[in-house]
């Protein structure tokens, strides 16, 4: 079973989280994704801090896609930016890439839910 970490910032990030299901409090964008790319989790998990202009929030989760790295977005009303244990409780997912799709994280559902899949009950 892959290990379930919590971080408030994706910037936290470091070699021993690969392979790992990351819940992170930050913003889904760009600058964010590269941490994930550097240590590829599993799964990882960002807020869509609202989407934004251009789709900044979440332009991460497509440069994740492109590396084969299942990302996905919560809501930014379901949970508190920069708060990985509130993403973790309340988080609802409103933006799923197609490798976090294949792993079974769905649009409108609880991130707990899908944690719970892949950690077995974690």
């Amino acid at each position: 079973m892959p290990e379930l970490v919590l971080l408030d910032s994706i910037s936290y990030l470091g070699p021993e989280h690969a392979g790992a299901v990351v819940v992170s409090g930050s913003h889904g964008g760009e600058a964010a994704a590269r941490y994930a790319l550097a240590h590829p989790p599993l799964l990882v998990v960002f807020n869509d801090a609202g989407v934004g202009k251009d789709q900044a929030g979440i332009a991460g989760l497509a440069l994740l896609e492109a590396a084969g790295i299942a990302a996905c977005a919560v809501g930014h009303l379901s949970a508190r930016i920069s708060d990985a244990k509130d993403t973790l409780e309340h988080g609802v997912i409103t933006h799923a890439n197609r490798p976090a799709r294949r792993l079974g994280a769905g649009i409108g559902e609880k991130v707990r839910t899908v944690v719970e899949r892949l950690c077995d009950k974690a």
